[in-house]
Parts: structure tokens; sequence; C-alpha cells
């Protein structure tokens, strides 16, 4: 059935609780180059079915209408979003999008080093990258694969060609990289990273490995890098805070290095942050929507229940009608997760999210 061509509503995109939401992350993707054990299960993975895919033509439609909508920020992530032919080319248009004031990346990094002049050339300098660990077995070990070089010399030259910020995402794993926590942290240090740490979330499935350890949790990060010295708070008023809690090592502040991989430290001192969805929800202040790979909004990362806007949208809906199904996903977040008469499952894998 057709989409009814309404006009969508003026003014900010806000849900029901009073949360401005003006960012969307985009899957681009379901598939990956990497198997890490947090995110992908043992044995055969279903992947979607070409058709089921929304076209770059179609994800560009949905994300105007999000930005007619309110939208200013924008995520493209996976699966891999690299691994998709066409990546630089859709990246370009999104870029050039009129209205869009931020647009960033999430990698794991593999392949990055051979798009970043690209990356620039369009104006992207927001990167996240996933890296678990410093030690290339253990790396190989989570990953799958003998990839950890690539991913530092990405890392490397993003910031010699002065991408800013580069967000390196650790998971925390205990009993896999609880004893690197330490070193990880130290990366601030040395360079003008923003390193943060993220709790494991069970609905996600949990390693093996992990089987009746007790999580690592914010508390527990934080007395691991305590011998660093101590957290300064930075200003949650500057942009790029999202549902992390930031802060700077002191030392940074006085000069010192740490790290373990060699290298000068950049003018800009860097900053270590916290997710932690598991110990401390960040629920009243996300702002955030999500496109998956084949089509469906999620307005809670940690609930089953989503919006279809590809059935309308390969129906024939106008783009007014695709900004009133953004609306009513918006309509659709709960105030919290876990809250009564919504779903806590998780309803799919990290990989088919996009994170």
């Amino acid at each position: 059935m057709k989409e009814p061509n309404e006009r969508p509503p003026e003014g900010p995109l806000e849900d029901p609780y009073n949360r401005r939401i003006n960012y969307l992350r985009i899957s681009v993707t379901d598939r990956c180059n990497l198997r890490c054990i947090y995110c992908t299960p043992a044995g055969r993975i279903e992947k979607l079915a070409h058709a089921d895919i929304l076209s770059y033509e179609e994800i560009l439609r949905i994300a105007g209408a999000g930005v007619s909508s309110g939208i200013d920020k924008i995520r493209v992530t996976g699966g891999e979003p690299f691994v998709r032919k066409g990546i630089d080319s859709f990246l370009e248009k999104l870029a050039a999008m009129e209205g869009l004031r931020d647009l960033s990346l999430t990698t794991n990094g593999i392949l990055l080093s051979r798009h970043l002049d690209r990356l620039a050339d369009m104006g992207i300098r927001r990167l996240n990258i996933s890296l678990d660990t410093l030690d290339p077995e253990k790396y190989r070990r989570i990953t799958g694969q003998d990839g950890f070089d690539r991913v530092w010399r990405g890392i490397l030259a993003a910031m010699e060609k002065g991408f800013s910020p580069i967000k390196i995402n650790v998971v925390a794993l205990a009993g896999i990289n609880d004893d690197e926590l330490t070193d990880l942290a130290a990366l601030s240090l040395k360079y003008p990273l923003h390193v943060r740490f993220i709790e494991q979330m069970d609905c996600f499935g949990a390693p093996a490995e992990c089987a009746g350890r007790p999580a690592l949790t914010e508390t527990g990060i934080r007395e691991a890098i305590s011998g660093l010295g101590d957290l300064v708070a930075c200003d949650r008023s500057t942009p790029g805070s999202g549902p992390a809690s930031r802060y700077r090592i002191r030392r940074a502040f006085e000069g010192s290095a740490g790290g373990t991989l060699g290298g000068t430290a950049g003018k800009t001192p860097g900053e270590i942050g916290f997710i932690s969805p598991v110990s401390h929800h960040f629920c009243s202040r996300c702002n955030r929507l999500r496109l998956t790979a084949d089509g469906r909004l999620r307005s809670c990362l940690l609930s089953g229940a989503t919006t279809d806007i590809k059935g309308p949208l390969r129906s024939g809906a106008d783009d007014a009608g695709l900004a009133r199904i953004i609306v009513r996903a918006v309509e659709k977040k709960p105030r919290e997760q876990g809250e009564a008469g919504r779903s806590t499952d998780c309803g799919a894998r990290m990989y088919a999210i996009g994170g």
C-alpha cells in the first residue's frame, strides 16, 4: 500500500519523552570481513539476500527524509562498510547532502588505508575504529583474522592525514583483553586518540571464553586503569559526547607519554571514555535512530521492535511519506531499555544492526 503523502511535521524531531533525535546510524551491509567473537555466532552465518538489502539510492532517499525531519548527524556502519562495492561513491553523495552537519564512519580498519584519501576529499574527518587488543595473536583469536598490523597502519595513516577525532572502540572482555586495558587506555597519552571502553552486552551473545566470569563493567575498567593517573572529566557540552562518559588522564596534561607501540605524541591530548549500557544506562540522553541494511528503523538498540521503511519506499512512498514513517519510529522510542511492555530481546546479532 502506498504511504499517504502527508507533510512531515516542522521543527525538531522529538520522541515522547522530549529527547531530540538528530542522529541516524545507517548500516549499509550485514557482511563483514571479520568474525569477532562477541559479534558473530559460531558456525554458518545466514546473510541477507541481495534483493533484501537497501540499494544506495534507497538509503539516500531515507537519509534525505531523515534530514528533512531534523536529522543532522549520520554515522555509516556495517557489518563492515568497506566490503560493500561502491561505498566511496555513496559516501560522496551522502556527504554532499544539504542540511547534513556531521558525517562519520565506523570500521574495523582492515581496509581503511586504501580509502583515506577519498574520505578526506569528501570532508569526512570523524572515524570510529574497532580495536580490542594490541597483541597481534590475540587479535587473530578475537577476530578470526591476522589483521592487526593492517589496522594499526590504518590508524597511524589516519592520524597523519589529520582525521579527528579518531575513536578506538574497545569491547571489554573478561578473560580475554582485561590484562590489556591499561595499555589500551595509555594510547590516549601517546596519541591524540579517543579510546572508548564498551561494556559487552550479553543479549548479542557472549564469547565462550567469558563463560563463568563476571562481566567487565565500567567500575572494573576504571580500577584496572587507575594506575595511569587521575581522570579529569571532559566538558559534556562539547560536541561528540554521545553516550560516553569522557575523560582525560591527568598525566596527559603534564606531557607524560604511555602506550606500547612507538611513535610520537600529538599536540592535542587524547581521551578515554566509557560506554556502559549494562551498568549505567544512558537512555535519558539517547538521541539516535538506526537504519538496518534490510530497511528497518530501530529506535532502541536493545529492543527487537522495528519499523519497516523499505516496504513503503518500494511501494511508492514519496519523501514526505518516508519522513512520516521516521517520525512514527521515533514516537515508538521507549523511555529506557527494559521498559515495561517493551521487548528486551535485541532481535538480531550486532553485525546485522550496525552497533
